[in-house]
Formats: structure tokens, C-alpha cells, sequence
């Protein structure tokens, strides 16, 4: 957890443009996901144990209040200079992100199976975080990948991506 949050905090989102900060923000957990898969192992058995080592950490929230507070300053500035239509809770933001990597990837091994594709071939995990990211922007901007000009522009300067 600790390593997550370090890493959080390397991000910078506030001098990026709004879209292009919640690209780099979906780019950045997609991408730690795909690079410590031991977190999402960890993740699983934390929850299987309804959070039992978590309660008991005084430093937890305290490490990722800063963060929270980070995607908030993007989403205000987002609102107020009209790229986002809408104000979102920070925190439901992050969990909707952070779902729709980890479920992705959790279960890739049977949704390979059941779609007969190999979701953690390259071409795939690209595929799959342009769809997030457009699906997260259009949720906040109101406009659809074609408006973006079919590309996003949040995926033009990602730098953690995995090859």
C-alpha cells in the first residue's frame, strides 16, 4: 500500500489539463495493476479478511487523503474551465477506476475463456485502457471518442505504460 501511494503522489496531475490529467490518472492504475500483480492478489485476500489488517493501520487514509484530494483539484478545474459537465466525488471516481482495471484483470484467465480472446495479450490491454479512458472522459465531458477525434488525447503522453 504504501509503495501505491509513493507512487500516487509522482503523478502531478494538477499541471495537466483536466482530460489529459484523468487520462494519466486511468493510464497510471491500469498500468500499476499490470506491474504488481502481487497487489491485486494482496487486495483480494484483504477483502476476503473484510479489511481485518487495514482497520488496524493508523496510516491508510493519512496516505491517501493527498491523493484524494489531488483527483478532487482536478475534477473543480475540470468543471470550472468547462472541460467536465460534471463534479464528482473524488473517491467514487478513483473506485470507479480502480474497478474497471481490477475486474479486467482479476478475472482475465475465465473472461478469456468464456469470450475466447486473450484478454493479457498486448493488443488487448491496450485495447481495453482506451476504452476505460474513453469511457471515464465521456462520463465527465459529455462527449463520445468520436468528439476526441477518435483518439484520446490523455493517451497521447501516458508514461507508464507497460510493453
Amino acid at each position: 500500500m504504501r509503495r501505491s501511494a509513493a507512487e500516487e503522489r509522482t503523478l502531478d496531475l494538477e499541471h495537466l489539463d483536466p482530460p489529459e490529467a484523468i487520462g494519466r490518472l486511468i493510464d497510471f492504475t491500469w498500468n500499476y495493476f499490470l506491474r504488481n500483480p502481487e497487489f491485486l492478489a494482496l487486495l483480494n485476500t484483504e477483502n476476503l479478511a473484510k479489511a481485518k489488517h487495514l482497520k488496524r493501520s493508523t496510516k491508510v487514509k493519512s496516505m491517501h487523503s493527498p491523493f484524494v484530494e489531488m483527483i478532487r483539484t482536478v475534477v473543480t478545474r475540470g468543471v470550472e474551465s468547462g472541460d467536465f459537465r460534471v463534479a464528482v466525488d473524488p473517491v467514487q471516481l478513483y473506485i470507479s477506476i480502480a474497478g474497471l482495471a481490477f475486474f479486467y484483470l482479476s478475472n482475465s484467465a475465465t473472461l478469456s475463456v468464456i469470450f475466447g480472446r486473450d484478454l493479457l495479450k498486448k493488443d488487448a490491454r491496450d485495447e481495453r485502457l482506451e476504452h476505460m479512458t474513453a469511457l471515464v472522459l465521456a462520463a465527465l465531458t459529455g462527449k463520445s471518442t468520436a468528439a476526441f477525434g477518435g483518439a484520446m488525447p490523455a493517451l497521447k503522453s501516458m508514461e507508464h505504460r507497460v510493453v
